[in-house]
This record gives C-alpha cells, structure tokens and sequence, in this order.
C-alpha cells in the first residue's frame, strides 16, 4: 500500500512550452509504484545540460513532461511504494529522477541516497556532486602531481578542491576573473587566464619545467579548451574529458595524442549505480570537508523564476558558478 503524508496536496511542475518559454502547471500528486518513493522536493539544481533544450533545437519536442529537465533534485521521501524496505516516510535524500523541476518527483527506491544529520539545512544537488566524485576517480590523481584543471565553473571548482585535497598541485585556468580569485582561494597554485592559446602553453610549459601535467581535465564542453587541454598533458599523461560537449562534434588532434601516448579518458557515467555511487562518496567528502560546496551555489531562485535560473546558466553573469531553484 502507498502512504502519504499530504494526499490532498497537488503537484506543481514547470512545463517548458518552447525555445525560452515555461508555464507551472498543477497536477494530481502521482504515487509511486512498486520498488519508488516520493521525494517532496526542497530543490533542484541547474545545469548546464539543460540549455540545449531550453533554446529549442530542432529535435526538441513541446511541451516538456511536468518537472521535465530538472535532474538534480533532493528533499524529502513522503510516500514509499510496495517492496521498498530501506527507505521511510520523512528520509531526507539526493534523488537521482528527471522530472524535478517541481513540487514532487518519483524515483527508483535504489536511484535515491540518504543524507545525514551533518548535511541537515544544507542544499544537495546529488547529481552533479555525484558527478564530480566519479570525475575524480577516474582521473586518478595522486600526492605531487601537477594537474591542470582547464574551466572553473562548478564542476572545476569542486574539482580544484579535491584534487588539491589528494595532495595535488593545482593549475587552474580560467575565462573569468572571478573564477581565477575563486581558484585562488580555494588553494590552486598558480592560476591563468584563458585568453591566448599559445601564452597558456608557454606558461604551463614553464611552470612545470617543460614537463607539462600528469593531469589535465577540460571541464567547458567547448573546442577550443578542449585543444588546450591536450597540449598542456605531458607524455604519458592523463586527458580527462569531463565538459558536456552536446552541441556537436569535436575534433582532436589525434597526432599529439598518438605522440604523446596519451590516456584520454571520457568521464562521464551512465550506469545509474556509478551514479549513485558517486552521490554516497560526495556526501562522505562534504562531512570530511574535502569539498565545501556551499559558497559555489551563488544563485537562488523559486519555481516561478526557472526562466531567470536557465537564462542565467547561460548567459553566466559576473560571479555566477551554480544556481539553484528552491520550493516553500
């Protein structure tokens, strides 16, 4: 039997209806069905992922189902389906569902991670922290190397932290200079701008005495870093391709990653467990402050503002690194 705490309340969702336009809907509270729960949504993050649609490409289909879009959601379980055991009525959680851009999302009881009393009060955009951990991993950074991390946004940041954490020297490049004072102060060695393909080189190249970097990640999704990340990786390196590169294809130069001997790895998961993995290990670095992602959420908005939230992922206006779409 489903139990609910609220069965009289409805579902409030956005609806994108076109290219830069959206509408909340009201629906009946949907309940879950055998092995999901209900998560009463306190928020969800923004990400980058999510402009491609919004600008209305050719292939995107309108209106979007209720929440559609919104994937990095947490808040609260109230109602649990038939079978589910480990999971109760009042668990706070990460939950790794799609349609989050609303009041309530259903989920898969194995696709949600439960959040501990340390992280009470604080918002938990699981996905993306998630995501940054399985990065991590894959990178496979140790203690002394030197590892260029090629974009500070938020994915580089809390990338920065770790990888500064595993007893790293960071070089951290960047477009912003608010991203560059970020770095900064997050620990990074030596910051640079990302203004002149060549100058970046010959600085990389200088401070790691014509070695260049045992790790690279690129974390734009764009060509042009992507071309920089490989020259900045020295021979027998490690390429990490953590950016979204969705907007089409890419081209490599595939002569310095063949002399180079190059390891290129593309890091990004798709096996709902890695994901989920990746959620429990990022609650673990948050509790032992290995990452503190509280001061990379600069901007908050409600339900009702999702537009202004999608426009300014896009746009990235000056200190701009997350933001966050919030409910009562």
């Amino acid at each position: 039997m489903n139990r609910a705490i609220f069965p009289a309340e409805q579902l409030q969702a956005a609806v994108v209806t076109g290219p830069g336009l959206f509408r909340i809907e009201t629906h009946d509270l949907p309940l879950p069905g055998p092995d999901q729960v209900r998560i009463r949504l306190e928020g969800c993050g923004v990400c980058a992922s999510n402009l491609t649609p919004w600008a209305g490409p050719d292939w995107m289909k309108f209106p979007t189902e209720p929440g559609g879009l919104g994937h990095e959601g947490w808040g609260i379980i109230d109602a649990v389906g038939a079978g589910v055991t480990d999971l109760a009525i009042g668990d706070r959680v990460a939950t790794l569902s799609y349609h989050s851009y609303a009041s309530h999302d259903i989920a898969e009881a194995d696709a949600v991670v439960k959040l501990p009393p340390e992280l009470d009060d604080m918002p938990f955009p699981g996905e993306p922290l998630g995501c940054a951990m399985n990065i991590f991993k894959r990178a496979g950074i140790s203690p002394g190397q030197t590892v260029a991390i090629v974009g500070i946004g938020f994915l580089g940041a809390l990338l920065t932290q770790l990888a500064i954490a595993a007893g790293a020297r960071v070089i951290a490049i960047a477009r912003r200079p608010f991203a560059l004072d970020l770095a900064d102060r997050l620990g990074a060695e030596h910051t640079i701008a990302m203004q002149d393909h060549w100058q970046i080189i010959e600085q990389v190249k200088e401070l790691t005495g014509g070695q260049f970097c045992d790790r690279v990640i690129e974390a734009t999704g764009k060509q042009w870093p992507l071309d920089l990340a490989a020259e900045l990786t020295r021979e027998r390196g490690r390429l990490v391709i953590a950016g979204y590169h969705q907007d089409g294809p890419r081209q490599v130069n595939m002569q310095l990653w063949n002399w180079r001997g190059l390891d290129v790895i593309n890091a990004h998961e798709r096996d709902p467990a890695i994901y989920a993995q990746g959620v429990h290990e990022a609650i673990a670095a948050v509790v032992d402050g290995r990452i503190d992602p509280m001061p990379l959420y600069t901007h908050r908005y409600g339900l009702d503002q999702l537009d202004a939230a999608l426009n300014a992922t896009r746009d990235r206006p000056d200190g701009f690194l997350k933001a966050l779409v919030l409910y009562p």
